[in-house]
């Protein structure tokens, strides 16, 4: 693999981390501003917002400019909000440099899976999409702990400086490692756009929807469903993530790989183990290791399908890929949303803590529904058609060849 895609990951290290991180110090910001903590989650829904409407427009706005030249733009761009986050002198100034942040999210890694894609040969480019991935993956395990821990230590603006600075590196990288890419010739933004009219781009982008927002039905409540319902210590909770996290590393590792080889396969076996694992959940949650299991599982399913996915959308948007993938990353962010809405209100109705992992469930189910559409339209339109000889004119037959 090049090593343009160390750089890839670098960025994707720090996008991931400042995305997760302030989960875990939502009371430390909250407590030095004077808000409250419901206050203080607008900076989680506020990033997830801009990563939605941020991934069209930076992406539209960069079709003007080389690839790399964006993707050193959008670091700039992370950088400056995690800056602006870290030296806010009121909550609403930190709500701005957190939106600024999510504005580089979308289009950093749909402009960066084109890349990936295109510094490899054709037989390898998930595997290059997923490498690029593993940058976000590792953040789970690694950063967002970290710096969780650094915040709780030494004070939540020292880990949104720490941030920055890896924005730095990986902007240093991609300048240094990235090999110029120029614009392909003679696309413009409308034909971009163009590839929202291939039903089968739409299709890939519900995938999206509702296979990775089948997980966060489940991650987002993780922390009140083990300790209320499995029986961990609250402390027990940032471990059990690690293990979600390692599942996704080597989910989304396994995914790129198997998905070079057969995408659609890959497909239906991760969505549909995806929804099994999402259903049993409601039961494994009442005991502690197979819990565990049960997080670490979702965490390599629901990321498995990530490369494939991402795939997808640049094999059917062929020519003029990079808005569709840019809209995709904002997909799974619009998935995440959904999903989590959702888990909240089946709790809120009073179906219990486990009840958003048959939301999941179901969520993961719909999303293989419309990957086994996808794939039988896609058969149609492909298979070759001949016309019968000697059939009289006007009634002439079509014969299909399998």
């Amino acid at each position: 693999m090049p090593l343009a895609l160390l750089a890839l990951a670098i960025g994707a290290f720090g996008i991931g981390t400042t995305e997760f991180v302030i989960m875990g110090l939502l009371p430390q910001v909250a407590n030095d501003f004077g808000v409250t903590i419901p206050t203080a989650g607008l900076l989680v829904t506020g990033y997830a917002l801009g990563v939605v409407f941020g991934a069209p427009l930076m992406t539209a706005l960069g079709t003007k400019v080389s690839r790399k030249r964006m993707l050193m733009l959008l670091m700039g761009l992370f950088i400056a909000g995690n800056l602006l986050s870290a030296l806010a002198p009121a909550f609403s100034v930190m709500l701005i440099g957190r939106v600024v942040a999510s504005l580089a999210h979308g289009a950093f890694f749909g402009i960066g899976s084109v890349v990936a894609a295109d510094l490899v040969a054709p037989d390898k480019k998930a595997g290059a999409i997923a490498m690029m991935f593993t940058g976000l993956t590792v953040a789970n395990v690694v950063g967002v702990p970290l710096g969780t821990l650094l915040g709780q230590s030494a004070g939540w603006r020292v880990t949104f400086t720490v941030v920055a600075a890896l924005g730095v590196v990986g902007l240093a990288g991609i300048a240094r490692l990235v090999p110029e890419m120029p614009r392909p010739q003679g696309v413009r933004l409308r034909h971009e756009l163009a590839a929202f009219k291939n039903a089968q781009v739409l299709l890939a982008m519900a995938m999206t929807v509702l296979g990775f927002g089948g997980v966060f039905a489940a991650i987002t409540y993780i922390a009140p469903m083990m300790t209320r319902v499995g029986g961990f210590a609250e402390g027990s909770v940032t471990w059990l993530l690690v293990l979600f996290g390692l599942g996704m590393v080597a989910g989304n590792l396994v995914g790129g790989r198997l998905a070079d080889r057969a995408l659609m396969p890959m497909l239906y076996v991760s969505l549909g183990a995806l929804a099994v694992v999402l259903a049993l959940f409601t039961i494994t949650a009442h005991n502690k290791i197979a819990a565990a299991v049960s997080i670490a599982l979702i965490g390599a399913l629901g990321f498995a399908t990530v490369p494939p996915l991402q795939k997808r959308v640049l094999d059917q948007a062929h020519g003029a890929p990079t808005l569709a993938s840019a809209v995709n990353i904002g997909a799974f962010n619009l998935g995440n949303a959904l999903s989590a809405w959702l888990g909240g209100l089946v709790i809120a109705a009073g179906f219990g803590y486990t009840a958003p992992n048959w939301v999941g469930a179901v969520l993961a189910a719909g999303a293989l529904v419309l990957a086994v559409v996808s794939s039988a339209l896609e058969r149609r339109d492909t298979a070759p058609h001949t016309v019968v000889a000697g059939a009289p004119a006007g009634e002439q037959r079509t014969v299909v060849h399998h």
